[in-house]
């Protein structure tokens, strides 16, 4: 049987932007890939509302995709990767996950402003 599942998160920009300024390189590696940090570094000026996008986009991964896991740890922060397409997209990268084939597809939106950032992630699964 084919189902549905749909996740969605919002966080203060400002929250992302003062972890990273106090634990700086450790908060970075723990949550974002490189791929993810190199992207979000070279928006300069406005990479606090990048990062707090794919904050947020992991956690509307996760509960989307929660319902297709054992338990909480089955899943962790740098094993889905939010990357864009050439037109700027967003899309999701699971990495080495069980799941991931019971999946057939998979969607996700971010918008972030000056105090906020969100995502919100659809499934579609068997």
């Amino acid at each position: 049987m084919i189902k549905i599942t749909c996740g969605t998160d919002i966080i203060e920009i400002d929250r992302i932007k003062e972890a990273i300024e106090k634990s700086g390189k450790k908060f970075l590696e723990e949550i974002y890939t490189q791929k993810e940090i190199e992207y979000c570094q070279s928006k300069h000026e406005s990479k606090y509302e990048h990062y707090a996008a794919r904050f947020a986009a992991k956690e509307a991964i996760f509960k989307a995709v929660s319902i297709l896991l054992q338990n909480r740890f089955e899943l962790n922060w740098k094993q889905a990767e939010v990357q864009n397409d050439e037109k700027g997209r967003p899309y999701i990268i699971f990495h080495k996950v069980d799941f991931e084939n019971r999946i057939i597809s998979k969607d996700i939106t971010l918008s972030h402003c000056k105090k906020y950032a969100t995502a919100t992630v659809t499934i579609l699964y068997e």
